[in-house]
């Protein structure tokens, strides 16, 4: 995994466009008499920059920065400036990715041997856009992780039942400058799943996924599939994941007015009795007025509620609160 990294980062930098390269060509144009084209390379050289380098910060962080300065020497370096006011910033632009919740009651309606029905889930997921528009599809490359546990809170010794890590990379695209089409863009991933633990509770793998974004008024469909990387034998925890898992994934999404529905649907399509499947459905609405804390349900069911389950039939309600949507 951490050689696809290393290629797949040294892919992107190696075949991006530096903003020097696209300051020479403008020149050149600009000395040539181009200049309708060399506005166009200056207009791109400003949106890169704007992307890669803005420093996004809340007027409350912006005084707290404002007040530091003034007990600073002076500098005269513009580019040891914004290097100082970056790191007094603190601020290295996460934001959100997928659902940040807290759900302090999660019921499975299962009792199963060595842990309580009742336990907390939560998830804290965040993005980093890295660049931007590096290969001219007005594109965005992205960090990402996700972290999902199930914590026994209600035992004694209130252990960790389960968590779940998800680090990934991938590239987002929009499709078309329009929306005659219900197609509005996609993104391709690749992504590491495991759930840290030894043998024989180790459960991992990686995949490759492409997903799509539709759109139909207020209903969004997002379809995604994917390719699990192929792993030796002797290091493969769960040979028989795809029989569970299957090779993708359907997302519906719909908005109204203050609150989102989204069920999530999966199936491994073996139309007999090896057939699995899963479906999540998800409610957020509005949590005492706040603009930002949301309240959350959580309804699921099938295979795959979580690696160490992934081959177990779970049936489990939650509710809590969402922190992002």
């Amino acid at each position: 995994m951490k050689k696809i990294l290393i290629l797949l980062f040294l892919f992107i930098y190696t075949n991006a466009q530096t903003s020097n390269d696209l300051y020479q060509k403008a020149q050149s144009l600009e000395t040539n008499g181009k200049f309708k084209e060399a506005m166009l390379l200056y207009k791109e050289i400003a949106k890169k920059e704007r992307n890669i380098n803005r420093i996004y910060i809340d007027e409350d962080k912006k005084k707290e920065i404002q007040a530091i300065s003034t007990t600073l020497d002076t500098i005269e370096d513009k580019e040891t400036v914004e290097t100082i006011e970056q790191i007094v910033a603190s601020n290295f632009n996460l934001y959100p990715y997928h659902e940040n919740y807290l759900l302090p009651f999660s019921y499975d309606t299962k009792k199963r041997e060595g842990r309580n029905q009742v336990e907390t889930k939560f998830q804290l997921s965040v993005k980093k856009p890295i660049s931007h528009n590096f290969f001219g599809f007005d594109e965005t490359i992205n960090l990402a992780y996700t972290h999902t546990s199930w914590w026994q809170i209600y035992e004694e010794s209130s252990p960790f039942r389960e968590t779940n890590y998800k680090p990934e990379i991938f590239v987002t695209m929009p499709y078309g400058k329009s929306n005659k089409t219900s197609l509005k863009g996609f993104k391709l991933g690749l992504l590491h799943e495991s759930n840290g633990q030894k043998e024989p509770e180790s459960r991992s793998w990686n995949r490759l996924y492409l997903e799509s974004y539709f759109q139909a008024g207020n209903l969004f469909a997002i379809p995604r599939i994917w390719y699990r990387l192929p792993e030796k034998d002797e290091d493969d925890d769960n040979p028989d994941i795809l029989d569970y898992m299957g090779y993708g994934d359907l997302t519906l999404l719909y908005p109204y007015k203050k609150h989102t529905f989204k069920l999530l649907l999966r199936n491994n399509l073996k139309f007999d009795d090896r057939n699995k499947g899963f479906a999540e459905f998800d409610w957020t609405f509005p949590f005492f007025g706040s603009k930002n804390t949301f309240g959350y349900v959580q309804l699921s069911t099938g295979y795959g509620d979580s690696l160490i389950d992934y081959n177990k039939e779970i049936n489990r309600i939650s509710f809590g609160i969402s922190l992002s949507r």
